[in-house]
């Protein structure tokens, strides 16, 4: 393309050689396939049916520009079927309008979106100038029919179940109008898919909730008391309360147009937690100190002895020193797993670290226990004789206080409980970092520790990526 006036300059190629994100265990996944019958080593249980899906960023071609992760690349979703002691897999580009034009040029178009960069309209159409990467990469989630790819604060794309062909966006009855968290929550005893969406203008944040049917309950409601644009990637939920943690990394797209980046930590401002009254009431605020939080466990209520007519939340989180890779701190960005209890009576918060697991993530409890307390919380963790990645899973006994670790030996991802008619199991996704092969492993729910039951050898090699969900009943 001939540079002009009215054509900006394409972005050079990322170098994705030397990019820690784009080779190894993360390098992009090209092909799409199907395959029955995977090789098993040991057995899979009997009595667990379903289909695991998982999402991930995975450029379709080399990226321009840059590559940030996980907030940059085109969205791969993978589903593994297990049942009557078999697996079956199959994996799917989300076709987006961005990944159709660059799989009709045979190169990628568009950058990554902390550039500024946009297509100009005799490269794409007037349709797609100036528009950026829809990135519907980050998580999986099923509801009321609907199988949604979801974004980071934009409208998710719904996929074919089976198929897993992409159909479209989908604004989810208008409660996504306006965009969705990647991480919605579903209250398994009302059947609700709660949610919430930043923006980078007025009103900056908002909360809508989808009924079981499908249906907007609650159209898209600012959340008041918010004035700037907060980067927030996760919520959770309990019976009366939305539990949102407003910590301090900002946007600021001043600074990113002057040559700074989009995103700023700033942590004189400190953490302010938002308790949203499910029922529409006023919102609790309670202010903490600076920290960073990637993704939730659980929340639930708990009754307070110590306040009259008041109930605490009690809240299971990874709480980060600060946003590693967002903020110029010399010593490195440390993780541990918390209980925080949290009183909006006293507007006060108070912090029990889980175990001895340091530099965790992604952590999961059974997602029937979601509002509810729950017996046992995974995470991704580093344990010793680990690479120097990720490559142990943790599991805390919150009945016990014990905690184990199960160390596969290879990249491993983040864990999903999958409930059997029998007995319950987790599952992850590994990849081994000498020979790429990739596995899906099943471990006990009763003794995790103990390594895995069975392991299924994956027909390709699987990205390290983000987040899934287990369907259970015979797959689709």
């Amino acid at each position: 393309m001939t540079t002009d006036q009215t054509s900006p300059a394409r972005p050079a190629p990322v170098d994705m050689t030397h990019h820690a994100h784009l080779s190894g265990v993360f390098a992009p996944q090209r092909r799409e396939v199907d395959f029955d019958h995977l090789e098993v080593v040991g057995e899979l249980p009997d009595d667990l049916h379903g289909s695991y899906l998982r999402n991930g960023p995975n450029p379709r071609f080399d990226p321009i520009g840059s590559y940030v992760y996980p907030i940059d690349g085109d969205a791969m979703v993978h589903r593994l079927d297990i049942g009557d002691g078999a697996a079956h897999y199959r994996n799917r580009f989300v076709r987006t309008p961005m990944v159709v034009a660059e799989e009709e040029a045979g190169h990628a178009i568009w950058s990554g979106i902390t550039d500024g960069y946009t297509p100009p309209a005799d490269e794409v159409g007037p349709d797609l100038a100036g528009t950026f990467r829809q990135l519907p990469d980050i998580n999986i989630v099923e509801h009321a029919g609907r199988l949604l790819a979801m974004a980071e604060s934009d409208q998710p794309y719904r996929l074919n179940p089976g198929e897993l062909a992409t159909i479209g966006r989908d604004d989810c009855d208008g409660a996504m109008a306006v965009g969705s968290t990647a991480h919605p929550k579903l209250d398994p005893d009302t059947g609700e898919l709660v949610l919430f969406n930043y923006m980078l203008e007025a009103p900056y944040l908002t909360w809508a909730v989808l009924g079981p049917d499908g249906h907007t309950r609650r159209a898209p409601t600012p959340v008041t008391g918010v004035d700037r644009p907060l980067m927030i990637h996760d919520m959770a939920l309990t019976s009366r309360y939305i539990v949102l943690f407003l910590c301090p990394l900002e946007f600021d797209i001043e600074a990113m147009l002057t040559g700074g980046g989009l995103l700023q930590w700033r942590p004189e401002s400190g953490t302010r937690i938002a308790l949203i009254p499910r029922d529409g009431s006023a919102i609790r605020w309670v202010d903490s100190e600076p920290m960073w939080v990637w993704h939730f466990a659980n929340a639930f209520d708990t009754p307070n002895a110590d306040t009259v007519n008041a109930d605490t939340v009690t809240v299971d989180y990874v709480e980060w020193t600060y946003p590693g890779g967002f903020a110029d701190i010399p010593t490195p960005a440390t993780s541990t797993l918390v209980r925080a209890v949290i009183d909006p009576a006293r507007r006060s918060i108070a912090r029990t670290v889980l175990g001895e697991s340091v530099d965790v993530e992604f952590p999961r409890v059974d997602d029937r226990a979601l509002t509810r307390s729950h017996g046992q919380i995974a995470v991704v963790g580093k344990s010793e004789g680990d690479t120097g990645d990720q490559d142990s899973l943790w599991f805390h006994d919150l009945d016990t206080g014990r905690e184990t670790c199960w160390r596969p030996g290879v990249a491993i991802g983040e864990p999903i409980y999958m409930p059997g008619s029998v007995n319950d199991y987790w599952g992850a996704f590994g990849t081994d970092p000498v020979d790429m092969t990739s596995y899906f492993y099943v471990l006990s729910a009763k003794d995790p520790a103990a390594g895995p039951l069975g392991t299924v050898t994956m027909p390709i090699r699987v990205p390290a990526g983000l987040h899934g969900a287990w369907l259970p009943g015979d797959p689709r």
